[in-house]
């Protein structure tokens, strides 16, 4: 049987593993960040109206820069957004690549600061990019101190900035934004994939977008909308940088059906937007629970929760997972990662994590 090794795969693919997190079935998946509320009925005859509106045409391409879904994701978003300050791809992960295909590339970095988005580097590795890996503080906290030094020292072309951050949960102190945007030389990009789970007071990227055309702010369909089966993702700019992506978007890349159901959702968003504050109860109920039994808990402004387990994450993981609850362990040494879900779910993870200590105290 051939084998990759016997492939002219390029060298510095060799050895890696593909991105994913494993998709096992057991009664309580909490590890992708999905949503966990079903797509509401009326919502689901409303999108499928919506592509049966398309099949008969599907013998000709899509609008190729889907007019009409951008200017319903600037109107969703508000801030005074147009038409031509927004892109939409097959989600959040397609954008940042483009961005990168656009102002990365070979000879070009891009720093972003870790634990982060596990994508970002690979998405540099795809697209030629070299990557430096910046850090946080012990708490996992990011300072304009910190920040500014960093950017300073290497100098990227890109800064990748993650609010909230995933795995860690927390937004960001939009003072970080304004001087990462005052010292980087080349373009900033904020992923808000979780925006819409942000506590109280927190402050978008997007109010600091005039004036400042190297800022980017990138979002998703897949977490607060329950579309993560849609695949939908899309930036906001200044149409400089809009155009500048046109340069290397692959042609027709967002299909008829992906546009019309994308649009029919936006059209429900009060339907599907309804989970959030069910989805942030939960969120905040994990942390106060996980704190009162002693656990470290990062502050979470999303829809997950990272929480430290006593000694090998590994081995804690496979306890709950035996007891039918999967989270993620995204390789930080003795911390895990839940999502947080249904009422139902919160109650079998922190049973499971119950079962935990008990594991740990015999």
């Amino acid at each position: 049987m051939t084998t990759l090794d016997d492939l002219p795969l390029r060298d510095d693919l060799r050895g890696l593993r593909p991105y994913g997190a494993p998709q096992l079935d057991v009664a309580v998946r909490l590890n992708t960040n999905e949503n966990s509320y079903p797509v509401p009925e009326p919502v689901v005859e409303a999108i499928g109206k919506a592509l049966a509106a398309e099949l008969r045409d599907l013998n000709r391409y899509p609008d190729r820069d889907a007019v009409a879904l951008r200017a319903d994701l600037a109107a969703y978003l508000g801030h005074g957004l147009t038409v031509e300050q927004v892109w939409a791809a097959n989600g959040s992960n397609e954008i940042q690549q483009q961005l990168l295909q656009a102002f990365g590339g070979p000879g070009r970095t891009a720093l972003g600061f870790t634990p982060a988005y596990s994508m970002h580097p690979l998405l540099a590795l795809g697209t030629g990019t070299g990557w430096v890996p910046g850090v946080r503080g012990v708490d996992f906290g990011l300072t304009v101190d910190d920040a500014v030094a960093q950017v300073r020292e290497h100098r990227p072309d890109v800064v990748f900035l993650c609010s909230p951050n995933n795995p860690t949960g927390t937004a960001l102190d939009p003072a970080v934004v304004a001087a990462v945007l005052d010292a980087a030389p080349g373009m900033v990009v904020v992923d808000e994939a979780y925006a819409e789970f942000a506590r109280p007071g927190t402050v978008s990227a997007l109010a600091v977008l005039p004036g400042h055309p190297r800022l980017v702010v990138t979002r998703t369909m897949s977490k607060a909308f329950g579309f993560a089966g849609g695949r939908l993702g899309y930036l906001a700019a200044d149409p400089a940088v809009v155009a500048a992506v046109q340069l290397v978007r692959l042609p027709y890349h967002l299909s008829a059906l992906t546009q019309a159901a994308a649009r029919a959702a936006l059209a429900h968003r009060g339907a599907l937007l309804g989970t959030v504050d069910a989805i942030k109860a939960q969120r905040d109920r994990i942390v106060a629970e996980l704190r009162a039994r002693g656990h470290r808990v990062a502050d979470s402004d999303a829809n997950f929760v990272l929480f430290e387990v006593a000694g090998d994450q590994a081995v804690a993981w496979r306890t709950l997972l035996d007891a039918g609850v999967l989270v993620r362990d995204v390789g930080l040494p003795g911390w895990l990662r839940v999502t947080a879900g249904t009422p139902a779910e919160t109650d079998a993870f922190l049973t499971a994590m119950e079962k935990l200590r008990w594991e740990r105290e015999e």
